[in-house]
């Protein structure tokens, strides 16, 4: 069976040959200014603005869906939204949806078959999300893993 592979690294300068697809987490109010989300930015212009057109425009835009911008001939971005709002609600919970990371990793799934594709990601959603990896984790293996799918996530240096 395979597994998550761990490097140290930079998740938008991913590893290996053919086809990539970069995942990461977005929130449901069309905000994208911190986190990883620079990254990003700063090596493509094409994710945050299809993010930003694409909020609003309101068409599908929702927890749980994801959005695929090509940066390069081999390279997809997946802007999954997986965090509702940006700061934790009046109770003290953290903006990481994890079923709608679930509904969207299922999304990545597909395009990454159909692709022949890796898969590649910091540990989304445990950042600004304030997700935790221990919830994250059941998720990429039941979707990703068990499916044969290479999968690698990054740790920033």
């Amino acid at each position: 069976m395979n597994e998550i592979n761990y490097l140290k690294g930079d998740a938008t300068a991913p590893i290996g040959e053919g086809n990539k697809i970069i995942v990461h987490i977005c929130n449901d109010i069309g905000g994208w200014g911190k986190g990883f989300v620079l990254a990003i930015s700063k090596k493509w212009k094409q994710p945050e603005r299809e993010y930003r057109n694409w909020h609003k425009s309101q068409d599908d835009f929702e927890l749980g869906k994801v959005q695929f911008v090509q940066v390069e001939d081999d390279v997809w971005v997946a802007n999954l939204i997986g965090q509702h709002k940006i700061k934790r609600d009046e109770k003290g919970n953290a903006p990481i949806r994890y079923a709608a990371i679930k509904q969207g990793i299922v999304e990545v799934a597909r395009l990454a078959k159909e692709l022949n594709a890796s898969i590649h990601m910091p540990r989304i959603g445990c950042g600004l999300a304030g997700g935790k990896w221990e919830q994250i984790r059941p998720i990429i293996d039941h979707d990703l893993i068990t499916f044969g799918i290479k999968t690698t996530v990054y740790d920033f240096e």
